[in-house]
């Protein structure tokens, strides 16, 4: 496991600039924390390193959005589902298998049982400021 900390959104959609370079398609990417960790942040940045310059942000109401770049990236947000009869209501399920794209899921804890033992697990807590975040990344090295 690594352990990172950034100190600003910046930062933090830095990182996931940094993930993305790492990236090749079919990765699963498990984000958890809570309400304002910056996991929207750290999909933006993500999204940039993957040459999608706008139009990121929080699917919570779509709950899955879709954002085309060298990859395609499908942002789920798990939030309000509560059981596998909300999880297939998403159609999460019919994107685990797209080698092609790669899944960015905030609330994870939510559906930690639908989650394949080989995804990106990383969880974002707050750190010693009031913009620091620690991020704990397993599945993958920088």
């Amino acid at each position: 496991m690594q352990v990172i900390a950034t100190n600003s959104a910046l930062e933090t959609e830095q990182l996931g600039e940094r993930i993305a370079a790492k990236l090749s398609g079919g990765e699963i990417l498990a984000l958890y924390g809570g309400m304002g960790m910056g996991k929207t942040a750290f999909t933006r940045g993500l999204a940039r390193g993957l040459g999608i310059l706008e139009g990121v942000s929080s699917p919570t109401f779509a709950l899955v959005h879709e954002y085309h770049g060298r990859l395609t990236v499908y942002h789920f947000d798990m939030f309000r589902v509560s059981g596998w009869e909300d999880l297939y209501s998403t159609g999460f399920l019919d994107y685990l298998d797209d080698a092609s794209a790669v899944l960015v899921i905030e609330w994870s804890e939510n559906i930690e049982d639908a989650i394949p033992q080989q995804a990106i697990r990383i969880e974002i807590a707050r750190g010693e400021s009031e913009n620091q975040r620690i991020f704990q990344i397993e599945g993958i090295v920088l």
